[in-house]
């Protein structure tokens, strides 16, 4: 028979399980809340590397300053197209790929692990294949494939910056959906399939009324995960086009890096720091409340 463990021994056993857990949860507080502390209060003074004289309480200045530079609202809205570029990019082609793969064909294994294997490419590594490989206008990839067609090559940093980062971004993400969705394709009944095939439905009706109902919980989570990752974007804009030409392909998290180690503003990019926590904080509070609902659903 089991012991039966009454109250006061269950409460000395939650006691002593605290004891034990209390010095990691003590650190990870540390961990996480030192560096918010610090940026809060860095964001309210006046702070720069090299004038030592600048010093002293800011108040709201480094907000007001950084809310109505320009180059903040360019950050902003550079950061949302990249957002929602590299989205429809790595979500559209994701599904397609995603019901490609899940068909039978020769070579299909090697063709997931093709498909899947840049994602475990470092995005420093990413930024300088795409940058001095693919696309230089004088020895890149599509340069010489342009040439041999008799076209002009195209300088894409120089010219088109945010839709080459945007680029790079989503061919380093798409791995990533198509390995969610294609896990979530395989988990559908095929009976189900089978039948609607059965009863006459084609292969877009079928994508339309059976696949893609089916893989609306994926594409919340993949939509989720990734719009978080995509908030941060840094290195394959440092690697490529150093947020230019002027701030032509500056995002938020760029911008920050360039007031505090370019500019060496501490104050206001600790300010810009905190904003960008503000602004990922409320989206990710939304992007939570929709995979709840669509996992209740």
């Amino acid at each position: 028979m089991e012991a039966v463990i009454t109250t006061p021994e269950r409460v000395k056993r939650k006691s002593g399980a605290g004891v034990f857990l209390s010095p990691a949860v003590i650190i990870l507080l540390i961990w996480s809340l030192l560096p918010l502390v610090l940026t809060l209060w860095y964001s309210f003074q006046n702070y720069n590397l090299v004038d030592p004289t600048l010093k002293g309480f800011a108040g709201f200045s480094n907000y007001v300053y950084l809310l109505t530079d320009p180059d903040f609202l360019y950050a902003l809205l550079n950061t949302v197209l990249l957002v929602l570029g590299v989205l429809v990019i790595s979500v559209g082609g994701g599904i397609l790929l995603a019901v490609l793969y899940d068909q039978d064909f020769w070579g299909r294994g090697i063709a997931r692990v093709l498909v899947i294997s840049p994602f475990f490419v470092m995005p420093t590594v990413s930024a300088l294949l795409w940058k001095n490989l693919m696309l230089h206008p004088i020895y890149g990839v599509y340069s010489a494939f342009m040439r041999a067609i008799g076209l002009q090559p195209i300088d894409w940093l120089a010219h088109y910056p945010m839709q080459t980062v945007m680029m790079i971004v989503a061919w380093e993400w798409l791995p990533f959906a198509v390995l969610i969705l294609l896990t979530a394709v395989q988990s559908l009944d095929h009976e189900q399939k089978e039948a609607a095939r059965m009863d006459g439905a084609g292969p877009i009706a079928r994508f339309r009324y059976i696949i893609l109902p089916h893989l609306s919980r994926a594409i919340t989570v993949v939509i989720m995960i990734e719009t978080i990752y995509l908030l941060t974007v840094f290195a394959e804009i440092s690697v490529t086009t150093s947020g230019g030409p002027g701030v032509a392909s500056t995002n938020l998290a760029f911008l920050i890096f360039s007031r505090a180690l370019q500019q060496f503003d501490i104050g206001g990019a600790s300010a810009g720091g905190v904003i960008a926590i503000i602004i990922a904080n409320v989206i990710a509070a939304f992007l939570v409340r929709a995979v709840a609902r669509n996992l209740e659903a």
